[in-house]
C-alpha cells in the first residue's frame, strides 16, 4: 500500500496535518489531523508498507497488544481509502 502523490505531512504545532498540494487540491478539499501514531503509519505508507509492517512499526514504538494494533491499523486503513488517499 502507499499513499497517492500529492500529499504531504506536516508538523504544525505539535499537531499532524495531511496537506493536499496541486490536483489533489481539487480532490480532497481540507485538511487532515493525524494522531503521532496516525503519522508513523502515514510515513511508513509512504514508503509503501503493507500491513504487516505498519504493525510491527507500532508494536515497536507503544506498549500496546497485536490484536489491538492490527485492528487499530485495519481501522487507520480503512478510514483513509475511504478518503481516497491510497493508491
Amino acid at each position: 500500500m502507499r499513499i497517492k502523490k500529492g500529499f504531504i505531512l506536516r508538523e504544525v504545532a505539535d499537531s499532524w496535518i495531511v496537506v493536499p498540494i496541486g490536483e489533489r487540491v481539487v480532490e480532497f478539499n481540507g485538511l487532515m489531523t493525524l494522531s503521532e501514531s496516525g503519522a508513523l503509519l502515514w510515513r511508513n505508507l509512504e514508503k509503501g508498507s503493507d500491513i504487516n509492517e505498519l504493525v510491527s512499526s507500532i508494536l515497536e514504538e507503544y506498549d500496546i497488544d497485536e490484536a489491538t494494533t492490527r485492528a487499530d491499523v485495519q481501522e487507520f486503513i480503512s478510514a483513509i481509502q475511504e478518503k481516497g488517499l491510497l493508491e
